[in-house]
C-alpha cells in the first residue's frame, strides 16, 4: 500500500518542476501555499459531505474518489512544505502501540 503513496510522492516531486501550463501539480506550487490549502479544505469538504451522502446508501464510489482527491491533494500540500507521505506514516507508526485516549491526553500537555 505504501508504494502507491511512493510512487506518487515522487511522481509530484518530478511534477513540481514542470511548467504551470503543462502540469496541475506544478500549477498548484506556482500559486503557493494558499491555493493548495484552498484546495485541500474544498476537497475535504467534498469528502465529508460524501460521507455524509453513502451514510445510507449502497455506492460508496463517490467516497472513496473524494477521499482520493484529499489524500492527493494533502500530498501535493506535504511536497509544498517539503514533506512526503512517509512522515506521515512514520508518526501514524510511532502512534501504534499507543492508546488514542492516551496519545490525545499527551498532546494536550503540549
Amino acid at each position: 500500500m505504501s508504494d502507491t503513496l511512493s510512487r506518487l510522492a515522487e511522481v509530484l516531486e518530478q511534477r513540481k518542476q514542470a511548467g504551470a501550463e503543462s502540469s496541475y501539480v506544478a500549477s498548484l506550487h506556482a500559486k503557493g501555499l494558499n491555493k493548495i490549502l484552498e484546495k485541500v479544505g474544498e476537497e475535504c469538504t467534498e469528502t465529508l459531505l460524501a460521507a455524509k451522502d453513502c451514510q445510507h446508501s449502497e455506492d460508496k464510489s463517490d467516497l472513496i474518489y473524494e477521499t482520493a482527491d484529499l489524500w492527493f491533494h494533502s500530498l501535493v500540500m506535504l511536497s509544498h512544505l517539503g514533506l512526503g507521505p512517509e512522515d506521515v506514516l512514520k508518526e501514524l507508526e510511532r502512534r501504534f502501540d499507543l492508546s488514542g485516549l492516551a496519545e490525545k491526553a499527551a498532546r494536550q500537555h503540549k
